[in-house]
């Protein structure tokens, strides 16, 4: 296949243009558009839908998801902070799968336990392997909440640009046609000129929401991970104040 098929821009292809024109009978509705235009700006115009489509299942899946973060984050904190023993909190979530707050205090409960077992005995030690633990699940679950983000910044910096390439195709149709058919009238280059203002509008349509819903839901993944690491840093502070508990324990009664 050569240039000018790929492209539709032959000399045959615009004088085919201006004779369908001549007897009325071009179709400017969406879909007649886009079945007139070449191949090159009809995968143009395919993979910028299809981008917009998936763009739009990352936009509501991670809307949803985000939805129901708040709420396990909400559900959590009052649990936690209603005086409940962490002992028990942690059989009761270590069975599970959790996510959020109760991945971070299962991990850190279970490095906690682990390290009695075994009779730890250097307190500054635990308090480094709890932070390490807490640390390590912070950034998977960061790892989550901020998966398929990049695709929108990607189809929201890009689409415009491939919807840019249909339109200087476009452009080119009608130029052919002019050349083709020897004349400037209307009727031979609008179908070009309406391709290629397609293209242009469907890049911005899958670009526009993309970059928008980007930002909101980076800020919103911006918000939770915050509660999450103000929620390690007391969890932290809780444990630490426990192993010092338990080292003047100990000590009191190796004195006695």
């Amino acid at each position: 296949m050569n240039v000018s098929a790929l492209f539709g821009v032959s000399q045959a292809f615009a004088q085919g243009i201006e004779g369908t024109q001549l007897e009325g009978t071009i179709d400017v509705s969406l879909l007649g558009l886009f079945l007139e235009a070449s191949l090159a700006v009809k995968i143009v115009m395919i993979g910028l839908l299809l981008a917009s489509v998936w763009s739009w299942a990352i936009i509501l899946d991670k809307w949803l998801m985000f939805g129901r973060t708040r709420r396990q984050l909400d559900r959590f904190e009052k649990v936690f902070w209603s005086g409940q023993s962490l002992e028990e909190l942690y059989r009761s979530l270590s069975d599970r799968a959790p996510t959020g707050m109760g991945a971070l205090f299962v991990a850190a409960m279970r490095e906690w336990k682990r390290s009695f077992e075994r009779g730890a005995n250097s307190p500054m030690g635990l308090q480094m392997r709890i932070d390490k633990v807490l640390d390590v699940s912070l950034a998977k679950e960061s790892e989550r909440l901020e998966k398929r983000l990049m695709y929108l910044a990607t189809i929201g910096s890009a689409a415009p640009f491939i919807g840019l390439f249909g339109t200087v195709i476009g452009i080119m149709v009608s130029f052919q046609a002019i050349a083709g058919s020897k004349s400037t009238n209307l009727a031979v280059v609008a179908p070009g000129i309406a391709e290629a203002l397609l293209a242009t509008a469907l890049g911005l349509l899958a670009a526009i929401p993309a970059t928008i819903f980007y930002n909101k839901l980076s800020s919103d993944v911006g918000k939770i991970i915050s509660r999450l690491e103000g929620f390690a840093d007391e969890f932290s502070a809780i444990l630490s104040r426990q192993i010092d508990e338990k080292q003047n324990s100990a000590q009191k009664r190796a004195a006695e």
